[in-house]
């Protein structure tokens, strides 16, 4: 044995992995004293024997298939396997060469049963997740379902594996729970309310979080856990039925008594004219002209507060529609010495709406922005992307402000603090807005304005491509 040979077997020694060679024939001709300790032999009961009559269990185990392989094809195998005389897992990597077969390893009992543990802690917070908790591959297939699943839709984990989602989810919501997957399975999580189909018919109404499941660095797949929220939807929609009845009442009560008012004074006036045998006055007439305006005005917005769901949505370019109301409220501006200024971001995607409606909104707003602002001053009208999901309005002015016992009464019918105003006008920006599936908020600050903020849901590509073949 030369120098060379002797220093490899050196350094053989002193590596932590176990090693040891074998010829062409499976007996051992080297082992170090890491293999010794980890197969629990001394060398000299190993060296010369064959492999497979010293550990005669392994001919059935992975390893004589895997060295067999590395040898008959000459390539390089990595596995682990369980050896039971041992009661241990190793990781063998194994080498051939035209002598034999090199082999390194190590004990990888404990890593596994860390594995293992961490494997049965998460099924355990799979399978006992009080909440419906799954997994879809990148085309929408169930890949595991938990119990809580299965009872939440009452169909069995063979009915929902392997099988698209989407004939489970109800049909109004589709477009929309699709929308949603797929931006989850390009990597943004997302969280949702939809409606699903359990297997006897009724409606599930659910709560989504939907979390892409990544492997270096690429998605693979999504996650998804669900809670059912039907009875808090069906208790909302009930308390909500319960508010409108409550607000048509309201409003019936509001418009008999702002109609009633000019009406009297009609009767009034026409009981003068009855008496005044033939002489009318002018101020008789002007008043009458006077009162049926207020009643033409107040019924003429009752309309325009009824037609919200009249029109056909289309997708429109948000900032002409800002840009038009600007142009048009641009005299009125100058009269109070005010500004208006539109800031807005870069690129603004178009917005599925109906654009007369939208306009009505801004001219509400920034007209009420002008009338608050007796000593002049500036109207930003700020637009600009919220998230992936909304487009942010937003109209301050630097006016008088609201007081904060008015400002809880803003948007109530016929509620004005106006000398002309009717109160219907933010009632009516409010119900466009809501039938737009955007929110409108309120804050103000006495001596320094008013803040009004607008948000509507953006299109995804798409929606906007599905728009445009619709409207050709």
């Amino acid at each position: 044995m030369n120098l060379v040979e002797i220093d490899a077997l050196e350094i053989l020694d002193r590596i932590t992995d176990g090693f040891f060679a074998l010829d062409l024939n499976w007996n051992f001709t080297y082992v170090n004293d890491n293999a010794a300790r980890l197969l629990f032999r001394s060398r000299d009961d190993l060296v010369g024997k064959n492999i497979w009559i010293e550990f005669s269990e392994a001919v059935d185990l992975l390893f004589y298939e895997q060295y067999h392989k590395a040898v008959n094809e000459q390539v390089f195998v990595h596995f682990e396997a369980f050896f039971p005389p041992l009661n241990a897992w190793f990781g063998v990597r194994a080498f051939p060469s035209a002598n034999g077969l090199s082999v390194y390893f190590q004990d990888i009992t404990a890593e596994k049963k860390t594995a293992s543990q961490n494997e049965q802690h998460y099924k355990s917070l799979f399978e006992h997740n009080p909440s419906a908790v799954f997994s879809f591959d990148l085309e929408g297939n169930y890949l595991s379902v938990n119990t809580a699943m299965v009872k939440m839709l009452g169909y069995s984990e063979q009915e929902l594996l392997h099988k698209t989602f989407l004939p489970f989810v109800a049909e109004e919501d589709l477009d929309k729970t699709l929308d949603y997957y797929k931006r989850a399975a390009n990597g943004t999580t997302q969280n949702y309310d939809t409606k699903c189909l359990h297997k006897n018919g009724d409606i599930v109404y659910l709560n989504v979080t939907n979390m892409p499941i990544i492997v270096d660095q690429e998605v693979i797949g999504v996650y998804g856990i669900a809670k059912n929220i039907t009875d808090r939807k069906l208790t909302e929609q009930k308390l909500l039925k319960s508010e409108k009845l409550s607000a048509v009442g309201q409003l019936s009560a509001s418009i008999a008594h702002e109609i009633r008012n000019p009406l009297t004074a009609l009767k009034g006036f026409l009981q003068l004219i009855k008496a005044s045998e033939g002489s009318i006055k002018d101020s008789y007439l002007e008043v009458m002209s006077s009162e049926m305006e207020r009643i033409e005005l107040i019924t003429g917005e009752l309309l325009l507060l009824a037609k919200p769901q009249a029109h056909q949505f289309k997708l429109e370019n948000i900032e002409e529609i800002i840009h038009n109301v600007t142009t048009l409220l641009g005299s009125q501006a100058l009269m109070h010495n005010v500004e208006i200024k539109i800031v807005n971001d870069e690129e603004i995607p178009p917005v599925s709406c109906i654009a007369n409606q939208l306009k009505q909104v801004f001219i509400n707003l920034i007209k009420n922005a002008l009338e608050s602002m007796q000593n002049g001053g500036e109207v930003l009208v700020n637009v600009h992307i919220k998230d992936e999901q909304n487009l942010f309005i937003s109209i301050a002015d630097q006016g008088e402000g609201i007081p904060e016992d008015i400002l809880s009464n803003i948007g109530l019918p016929f509620y004005t603090t106006k000398q002309k105003g009717t109160g219907l006008g933010m009632m009516t920006s409010l119900r466009i807005i809501e039938a737009h599936n955007g929110t409108m908020d309120i804050t103000s600050a006495v001596g320094k304005g008013t803040i009004v903020s607008i948000s509507l849901p953006l299109v995804s590509s798409d929606q906007i491509i599905e728009l445009a073949e619709c409207m050709t």
